[in-house]
């Protein structure tokens, strides 16, 4: 009998119709409108959604003067854009309806006693929290991200859009994830994926539709998502489409969202340790949000420069302290010139990665429809997308000199 060897790693995602996202997403909706009018507001907005129901909560500082229908506004136009806007075959018990959301708005102002460590009299800006901060990055794809959550996004992306034009069929609450078979430890260890062992796609259908066609309609796009074909052979991936076999009810209906519940899905899909915060609902100056940012850029370089095959690197912070407390870099063994610890010297003394450092290098404070939204950013993931300012290869020249 064949002796076959496998070394298997599964790593998730969920569109921005989950209600998690969707709690993001609003959340970041907040965030992008009071920094747009005032750039040095200071926002840390939960969002809890419940059936019909949008809770705010948390502390805002701004000169943008927001009115609770503002915020309502916000709230309806962010559920629309993402698929939910009453125009579905889905009715009103199956799924949420804009007309139907009652919003909430409990927030507060800032601490002063946080504000002070912040905003500094040399215009410095402190760390608006302690906390860990950590960055990835992997030769496995051209995004320089895990393979598991890269083709798990690109699945979800695909159902995602097709829902989104043909809501007659699909609704946008949708949940992907791959299996990436890695054969062995040591292929694994060293960012070489075999092949696509299994996978699984859940999107709700209209009450009309049998689950065979469901089934062949998202084997089909699959099919057409363009995984690497070295990869997927749709012959012999174990694939799930809709396990149960019903999937009509979903949405804040049926499964309440919570803000910074999916920080795995919005970072390296279980790859690598995560920070302990999340990102969405927190204006720039929380290093839980530009840390991450900085840490990713980091870790990046070191891979894309060919210094090492895969990269972890942790940034750490004291809360109104502008520098980090540490900065460490760890390439898994990977390394092929500079060692880990000559690798860390380096970004400490090479880059500030203070607050303002982090912002200024990636304009955070000026999110815009020409940029980047931090909304959109919610929706589509923290890290591994090539448009945004903090995957940009833009130092490469600095990390390659160290040859």
């Amino acid at each position: 009998m064949e002796n076959k060897k496998e070394y298997l790693f599964t790593s998730e995602v969920v569109s921005p119709g989950h209600p998690d996202k969707c709690a993001d997403i609003i959340a970041d909706s907040i965030v992008d409108r009071l920094i747009i009018e005032d750039s040095n507001s200071r926002v840390a907005s939960e969002v809890f959604v419940a059936g019909k129901h949008v809770v705010i909560g948390g502390e805002v500082k701004s000169n943008a003067n927001l009115s609770t229908k503002d915020y309502e506004k916000i709230v309806k136009d962010a559920l629309a854009k993402i698929g939910y806007d009453g125009k579905s075959a889905f009715t009103k018990e199956q799924c949420l309806h804009p007309d139907d959301v009652k919003v909430q708005v409990l927030l507060n102002q800032q601490s002063p006693d946080i504000n002070q460590g912040v905003d500094q009299e040399d215009g410095e800006i402190g760390a608006g929290d302690q906390g860990i901060m950590f960055g990835f990055a992997s030769s496995e794809t051209a995004d320089y991200m895990p393979a598991a959550i890269t083709y798990a996004r690109m699945l979800c992306d695909k159902v995602y859009h097709y829902a989104l034009a043909h809501n007659h069929k699909l609704g946008v609450d949708i949940k992907t994830q791959v299996t990436i078979d890695y054969g062995t430890k040591e292929n694994f260890e060293n960012c070489n994926p075999q092949k696509i062992h299994t996978i699984v796609v859940s999107a709700p259908s209209t009450e009309g539709m049998d689950i065979k066609e469901v089934r062949s309609l998202i084997q089909g796009l699959i099919d057409d998502t363009g995984l690497p074909t070295h990869l997927y052979d749709p012959k012999t991936t174990i694939i799930h489409i809709n396990p149960t076999g019903r999937y009509v009810n979903h949405s804040s209906l049926h499964d309440s969202g919570l803000t910074g519940r999916k920080l795995i899905v919005d970072s390296f899909g279980g790859y690598a340790p995560i920070g302990g915060g999340a990102q969405s609902s927190k204006d720039y100056t929380k290093v839980d949000r530009s840390g991450l940012y900085a840490a990713r850029w980091i870790a990046k370089h070191i891979v894309a420069a060919g210094l090492a095959k895969k990269c972890n690197v942790q940034i750490s912070y004291a809360i109104g302290v502008a520098r980090p407390t540490s900065v460490c870099v760890d390439t898994c063994g990977t390394y092929t010139i500079k060692n880990d610890d000559e690798l860390s010297e380096f970004v400490s003394k090479t880059f500030s990665l203070t607050p303002r450092w982090i912002t200024k290098k990636f304009n955070l404070d000026k999110p815009s429809a020409d940029t980047f939204l931090y909304a959109d950013v919610a929706s589509r993931g923290q890290v591994g997308q090539s448009d945004y300012p903090w995957e940009k290869l833009d130092e490469l020249d600095k990390f390659e000199a160290l040859k």
